[in-house]
Order: structure tokens, then C-alpha cells, then sequence
């Protein structure tokens, strides 16, 4: 019988053996890969459905992501009442997302219902209508709510810095107005749909309380599909980074407004790069977390915002390097000076034992949280899969946040953080 009078052993994030659960790997018929994860105590799954039909494809703007949303929105035998209705009757969530390279469905559901579900899903991947009176609905919220955003300083600065670092012609730094969504038409759509859903590369996560005959399900709705692995390589497809030849932006989008959005933006490899592992050790250090750099600076001592981050972008092909945050626009001047000094003293000191230990047992302990639960083991699988990496990377992860040094750390400060490589831009 444990002695109650005696506290525990306080044991640090870095010392506890982090390991990733292994996920099953299938092939359906038609060469689709499916990545599943039977994990978890309660009767519930989540099945997504990832397509390489991004923004990265489309030929007209918005086009990608309003093809992903009216997936849902009418097949030949349902409408979108009927087809929400049926999802609603059995309890289950169904999301659409858009990103960049991809689009995602994903399924949320009592694994019990499971079978009465997926018909429908697939019915959506293969018989699609895109009905007239769904997209001027689409497009009409659509402006309503870009009108709306663009009123926000926020906003406005996150569309603007990735078009300096990127181009605006690129779909890492293209944005959207309001021509962008009237000029959509029904046929834009069907021919994005045909050629990136229908016939597109297609792969498949799963994961909860899987059913035994999940894999089997999976087959018989998806695995004659006429689509492709997400494997096979697409030519032609290229976009060319045109970054802006100026640095500093000072945008006036609210004359009465009190708070400036303030957005640092460097470029930076991929994930694939050496230093890509390495350099979000110093990101935390510097604004990856409540105890940062950044955070202690500007928030705690300066009373300049109530948060300020920095974070390397999620994109596949490039990747950049970002300084957020919201202040007063009579201390946004100021706020930008602090960051640069926060730059400048992690490029000339090195980081202290102590800092750099909570900053490891942070991040060791985000990846604990992560690991915690069938939709977030199967996560992190997924991010990994479509970045192109494999498990090694992930405990290649685990030790450079174990054994980097302070020396490493402000080498690595000394090659990224100068101050001359940032876009500067402050919106008020």
C-alpha cells in the first residue's frame, strides 16, 4: 500500500520513453493506401478521407475550397437536407476542410452506424451534383463573410504577409475577393470535381474502436474507385515564388482602430531540411509557448499584448518562419523593436541550462498530449505521411530535442534570425 504522506518522485517530460503506437497498413484494390489505428476504450471512430485537391490545383481561386464544401450539398438521389438529415439521424459529424495541397472528409460516428454512414460518403465521392442554388448560397456567405473579416486587422494582416514572402500568384500566398467568389460557376466545379475527387489520388485514415470488418467496408465502397494512391506523382504542376523586393509594410486598414496585427515572416525549408528539427527547439525558445522569449517580453514585462507566438508554417513544399501577435497601435513600433532584441540576444547568448530544460520538457510533453487518444495518435501519423516522413522521423525528433545544445541553438539563431531576412508588416 503506497505511503500517502510521501510525494511522488517529480520525474521530467525528457526522461519518460515516448512511444509512437503503430497504425495498420492496408491496400485496397485499386492501390488506395488505408492507415488504421484500432485504439481506444469508447464505442467511437473517426475515418478521413484525404484527396491532393488543395488550392495547390485549382485554376481559378476559391475553386478548390468551394468544390470541397458542396461535396455535401446534393448527390442524384439525396438533396443536402436529406443528406444532413441522414447524418444527423445517427448521431454523426461530417467536416470538409481545404488546405493547401489537400482536402480532407472526415467522419465522426458511433462505430455501431458505421456501415449505414460510409454508402454515403461515397455516394458524395462519386455522384456529386453541385445543385445552381447551393453554390449562390455558398457564394453569397462567402462575400458576406469576407466582408465582414476584412474589416479586421487580423485578418487582413494574415492575407498580406504570406503574399510578400510567397507571391500572390502562389497558393502558399494567394487570397481571396470578392470577384474571385462570383466568378465560380457550376461547370468550374464539376470539372474540378471530375478530375480531383473522381479521378483523383486518394488516401484513407481511420481510427477508434474500429468495427472487424472496417478494412472490408472500406474495400467495397472505395477500393473500385477509379482512383489513384496519393503516392503517384502528378507532372506539370508548378508555381514559381515571386517574394515582394520590399520589407516593411505599414497598412492603415481601420482609421479608427486601437490594435495593429503585427506579422514577422521569414522563408525557411521544409521539414525535409537538417536544420528543419533543430530550429523548432529555438522557435519554442523563442515563441513557441506561454514561457517564452517572446511572451515574457512583450507580454509580461512590457504589458505590449496579451500573446505574442512564433511558429514555422505547415507546408509541404516551402515553409516559413512567423512572429504573430495583436498590440496597441501606439506601442507597435515598440513591439517590433522588442522582437528584434529577443532576436539579437539569442543570436549573441547562448540559451541557459534551464531555460533550454523547460523549453525540452515543454515540447516533450505537448507530444505526451499528443499521443494521448486514437484521433490524435492517428494525427500525427497523418501529418507525417503526407509530409513525406516515416516513423524514424518522429524518434529522430524526440533525441534532437533531447540532446541539442545551447551552442547548436545560437548557431542556428545566427543563420535565421537576422533581422534583414523578416517581411515586417503591421496592419491597424
Amino acid at each position: 500500500m503506497p505511503n500517502r504522506t510521501i510525494a511522488p518522485p517529480i520525474k521530467d517530460a525528457v526522461d519518460f520513453e515516448l512511444v509512437l503506437p503503430r497504425c495498420d497498413h492496408h491496400v485496397l484494390s485499386n492501390g488506395v493506401e488505408v492507415y488504421s489505428l484500432n485504439m481506444g476504450s469508447e464505442d467511437t471512430l473517426q475515418i478521413n478521407w484525404v484527396f491532393y485537391a488543395g488550392a495547390w490545383y485549382e485554376k481559378k481561386k476559391s475553386l478548390a475550397a468551394a468544390t470541397n464544401f458542396l461535396l455535401k450539398n446534393g448527390t442524384s438521389g439525396r438533396t443536402a437536407f436529406e443528406i444532413n438529415e441522414h447524418f444527423d439521424y445517427y448521431g454523426a459529424y461530417v467536416n470538409r476542410s481545404c488546405y493547401t495541397e489537400t482536402s480532407e472528409v472526415t467522419l465522426h460516428c458511433l462505430n455501431k452506424h458505421v456501415h449505414a454512414l460510409i454508402p454515403v460518403i461515397a455516394e458524395m465521392f462519386t455522384d456529386a451534383t453541385f445543385p445552381e442554388e447551393e453554390l449562390a448560397i455558398y457564394k453569397q456567405n462567402s462575400l458576406q463573410r469576407l466582408k465582414v473579416n476584412l474589416q479586421k486587422s487580423e485578418f487582413v494582416a494574415g492575407r498580406l504577409i504570406d503574399s510578400y514572402l510567397f507571391g500572390d500568384k502562389h497558393p502558399y500566398g494567394k487570397y481571396n475577393n470578392a470577384e474571385d467568389y462570383e466568378a465560380l460557376t457550376r461547370e468550374d466545379l464539376v470539372g474540378f470535381y471530375e478530375e480531383y475527387y473522381k479521378k483523383g489520388r486518394m488516401v484513407i485514415f481511420a481510427a477508434g474502436k474500429l468495427p472487424p470488418d472496417m478494412i472490408g467496408e472500406l474495400e467495397k465502397y472505395f477500393g473500385s474507385l477509379p482512383v489513384r494512391k496519393h503516392r503517384e506523382t502528378v507532372e506539370g504542376i508548378q508555381h514559381m515564388i515571386e517574394p515582394a523586393t520590399q520589407k516593411k509594410y505599414r497598412i492603415m486598414n481601420d482609421p479608427n482602430g486601437v490594435q495593429a496585427a503585427i506579422r514577422l515572416l521569414r522563408p525557411f525549408p521544409n521539414r525535409h531540411h537538417p536544420d528543419f528539427q533543430k530550429a523548432q527547439v529555438l522557435n519554442n525558445v523563442l515563441g513557441g509557448f506561454f514561457g517564452s522569449r517572446l511572451m515574457g517580453n512583450i507580454r509580461e514585462d512590457k504589458g505590449y499584448t496579451y500573446g505574442i507566438y512564433s511558429y514555422l508554417l505547415n507546408f509541404v513544399h516551402e515553409s516559413g518562419w512567423m512572429i504573430t501577435t495583436e498590440a496597441g497601435r501606439d506601442v507597435a513600433e515598440d513591439t517590433i523593436k522588442e522582437i528584434y532584441n529577443e532576436l539579437e540576444l539569442l543570436r549573441e547568448e547562448e540559451v541557459d541550462e534551464e531555460e533550454l530544460m523547460m523549453t525540452r520538457n515543454f515540447i516533450i510533453g505537448t507530444v505526451l498530449g499528443d499521443l494521448d487518444g486514437p484521433f490524435q495518435v492517428i494525427g500525427r501519423w497523418k501529418n507525417m505521411i503526407l509530409s513525406g516522413v516515416d516513423e524514424a522521423y518522429f524518434y529522430q525528433s524526440l533525441q534532437v530535442v533531447r540532446s541539442i545544445t545551447a551552442k547548436e541553438l545560437q548557431e542556428l539563431a545566427n543563420k535565421y534570425l537576422q533581422p534583414d531576412d523578416f517581411y515586417e508588416l503591421v496592419v491597424i
